[in-house]
């Protein structure tokens, strides 16, 4: 029975969660769980937590082969799969004793769509379409616990709101998302949960500061293991281009997302759960890196499809 092992390069939340599909994809051809290996800024631990396609994940250290290398020989696989060009990992996987490596052909993925690439490589090396989005598995008790602890009920709109992003150029002005939230709660009664960590902290502050705060939920002070959960419980996602939304996705919660200074294509065409929001003049084809359209996103745009998806 093959033994794989999934490596994944990409520091981002929002990557490994597009990835899980393809990573679905191969436990199910083994017949069989997998190891994944990722960086930790991707937070595979917590996300992959309850995924029964995942028997372990293993932390990538950015530097170090042989450090890596002992992590992975003494286990024994016989099948990895490399979602990099990196010609270290291809050494890593050689020097590990795999005798089966499949990679993105080396230096070869330099501005191409993450998603699309990983897709298409996935389904070339099966041989096989994956038509499933990405799933990520919750713990139902710990849902219902998270349900009970924030009293979310279906009696609220409850949504996590995305209001942090990799980089201020992604980011959507604070006024905006703070004049967004009153409008909608005078419509619905709402509950808003800051998905931000706690460099976000002055972001989140001037929105719980404001006339909307009382009704507003703090993930500042939360791992992402805890806020999972509370996710899960809810119902809709309104973000940045942040790895809160991807989650919320991979979680079922119908998104709304906004691109600014990233590629939709890349990262929000992968799932029927998300809706796409882009700059004046821009369209999902041209929406960038580089774009730098936060200040062009229309508030009468946004405010329309957030009350589409609230109904």
């Amino acid at each position: 029975m093959s033994k794989a092992l999934v490596i994944i390069k990409s520091m981002g939340i929002g990557d490994l969660v597009i990835l899980i599909a393809n990573i679905h994809a191969i436990s199910k051809a083994i017949n069989r769980p997998l190891v994944v290996m990722a960086q930790k800024n991707t937070h595979a631990y917590e996300i992959l937590k309850h995924d029964p396609h995942i028997e372990e994940v293993l932390d990538l250290d950015r530097k170090g082969i042989l450090n890596i290398v002992k992590k992975i020989k003494p286990k024994n696989f016989d099948q990895s799969y490399i979602y990099s060009d990196s010609l270290r990992l291809y050494l890593i996987s050689k020097f590990s004793n795999i005798k089966n490596n499949f990679q993105y052909k080396l230096f070869s993925k330099k501005r191409k769509n993450f998603y699309k690439t990983a897709k298409e490589f996935t389904e070339k090396v099966l041989n096989l379409k994956i038509e499933s989005p990405p799933k990520i598995f919750l713990d139902k008790s710990e849902a219902d616990n998270a349900a009970k602890k924030f009293n979310i009920t279906k009696k609220t709109k409850n949504i996590i709101c995305g209001i942090s992003a990799s980089g201020p150029t992604k980011r959507w002005d604070i006024k905006n998302y703070i004049k967004l939230f009153e409008i909608i709660n005078r419509k619905y009664p709402c509950k808003f949960f800051l998905a931000g960590g706690a460099k976000d902290q002055i972001l989140i502050d001037e929105i719980l500061k404001s006339s909307i705060g009382e009704y507003c939920i703090s993930f500042s002070k939360m791992t992402i293991q805890e806020t999972i959960p509370v996710i899960g419980a809810c119902d809709f996602c309104i973000s940045n281009d942040t790895g809160f939304a991807h989650i919320s996705s991979a979680l079922n919660l119908k998104c709304l997302m906004l691109f600014m200074d990233s590629p939709p294509l890349a990262y929000g065409s992968y799932s029927k759960n998300i809706s796409v929001i882009v700059p004046k003049d821009e369209t999902v084809e041209s929406c960038g890196h580089n774009t730098r359209g936060k200040d062009k996103i229309s508030f009468d745009e946004v405010l329309n499809k957030t009350l589409e998806l609230l109904n």
